[in-house]
């Protein structure tokens, strides 16, 4: 049987959206597991990173994204640990390699 998912929608203290993501209540419905999209904005709208859950860890595809909404960071997850090489990139659009 597949699990109902909730929308969560979390704002700043002065109320811009922060986070959007789908949860679904575990199963002894005593906490929330973020389960599908997730979403974090920055103050001014555009979005910092989103990617996926799986049973509350991150899995696939993620992205990260300046406030400029110019790509940040591109990398993949699986069970909730970083996997392949990512990819970053500063401000202006120049790729950067990291150690």
């Amino acid at each position: 049987m597949e699990a109902e998912l909730h929308l969560a929608e979390i704002p700043y203290d002065t109320g811009e959206l922060r986070f959007r993501y789908t949860r679904m209540l575990s199963d002894d419905g005593t906490r929330w597991i973020r389960h599908g999209l997730f979403c974090e904005y920055h103050r001014n709208g555009t979005v910092i990173s989103e990617g996926h859950y799986e049973h509350g860890r991150e899995n696939g595809l993620w992205r990260d994204f300046h406030e400029t909404g110019a790509p940040a960071a591109e990398g993949h997850y699986r069970d909730g640990v970083e996997t392949d090489d990512w990819r970053y990139w500063d401000a202006a659009g120049k790729q950067v390699v990291r150690a």
